[in-house]
């Protein structure tokens, strides 16, 4: 079993899902002799999941049943012991997406944490890229090795333990891309640029509160960083539900009986007036958002390693014209000299 090869038969040794319901699964380590507990009875695992497909329905022995699920990285976010706070498949979703990953990238991150961003980017940059993770907390920074290990992904990730902000990321000049989701980012900055590649390269800060992300973006225009912008993802779910509403009155009736000299005053006349007024419904789905939502988890700023650093020498000299403050950019390898205002 690997978190990013698929595996058809569930064997001694693999991490499963067993699914009782969409808000109720948990991850097990399928052993042979062993039985896990759940409300609908016992799992053994010699005899219920060893040798079975993933994707299986099994039946406990209260005679409930649950499926055994293949672990995937959006799985194992939803169910992994949480050891610090984690990102969820929104954010991970923007931040593979903005960071450009693809198999074959080398992606620096810290700090591991709980691991859930990291399995993502792992299946991301397999089977040829490698994923070198750096984690503050020595305890964290082993269980995430022995997780790896478990999972199949050992030889595509380098677990790491030491500070970002005073060692770096332990390689230079390689990293397509840097993620960083610790408490002060922009003491990591100058290491993050050191292991991006010498052509570009993107970087991600994830930090919830602005003032974090205020110094951050400082630093990285500090350090030449590029294209710096900030993101902040809400997931907005809707209920797509079927109601019926009645056809409106638009008074055609009222007109053709008028018409046609219908009396009103008439008492015999006055069930076939309530039959004429009942109007006809119809059904249309409908999407209503949900009355509570997930809202701010935090901040993700971007920013792309300026291609300056490639033997040209940029100097930046301020000024103010009036009461506009003007920054003058000296690019002294090519005798370029750029103006830009700044809003």
């Amino acid at each position: 079993m690997s978190f990013v090869e698929y595996g058809d038969t569930i064997k001694d040794g693999d991490t499963a899902i067993v699914f009782l319901g969409h808000e109720s699964m948990f991850p097990v380590k399928v052993q042979h002799g062993t039985v896990t507990q759940t409300k609908y009875g016992v799992i053994r695992h010699s005899t219920d999941l060893i040798g079975k497909k993933y994707g299986s329905k099994v039946t406990c022995s209260k005679g409930g049943w649950v499926f055994i699920l293949h672990p995937t990285p959006e799985l194992w976010t939803m169910n992994l012991p949480h050891r610090t706070q984690i990102l969820y498949s929104t954010d991970i979703s923007i931040i593979t997406m903005m960071l450009e990953l693809k198999p074959g990238s080398i992606v620096c991150e810290s700090g591991t944490g709980s691991g859930s961003l990291s399995h993502a980017l792992i299946r991301t940059v397999a089977p040829t890229g490698h994923l070198y993770t750096v984690e503050f907390h020595q305890q964290r920074a082993e269980k995430a090795r022995e997780e790896f290990r478990e999972h199949g992904v050992e030889h595509l990730v380098t677990v790491t333990n030491q500070d970002v902000c005073k060692n770096g990321f332990g390689v230079s000049n390689i990293a397509d891309a840097v993620f960083l989701d610790i408490p002060s980012p922009w003491e990591a900055i100058g290491h993050a640029k050191s292991a991006l590649k010498a052509e570009g390269g993107r970087i991600c800060s994830f930090s919830p509160c602005i003032e974090q992300v205020q110094r951050t973006c400082l630093a990285m225009e500090e350090y030449g960083f590029t294209e710096i912008n900030t993101l902040e993802i809400l997931l907005r779910v809707y209920n797509v539900r079927t109601i019926s509403l009645q056809i409106p009155d638009l008074g055609k009736e009222a007109e053709d009986n008028s018409s046609t000299g219908f009396d009103r005053s008439n008492p015999s006349n006055q069930g076939s007036l309530c039959t004429n007024l009942q109007q006809g419904t119809v059904q249309f789905k409908s999407g209503v958002p949900l009355r509570e939502m997930v809202g701010h988890t935090g901040y993700l700023t971007f920013a792309t390693k300026s291609l300056c650093a490639l033997g040209y020498v940029m100097v930046r000299r301020w000024f103010f014209l009036g009461s506009v403050p003007v920054m003058r950019v000296l690019v002294h390898s090519h005798s370029l000299e750029s103006t830009s205002v700044l809003h």
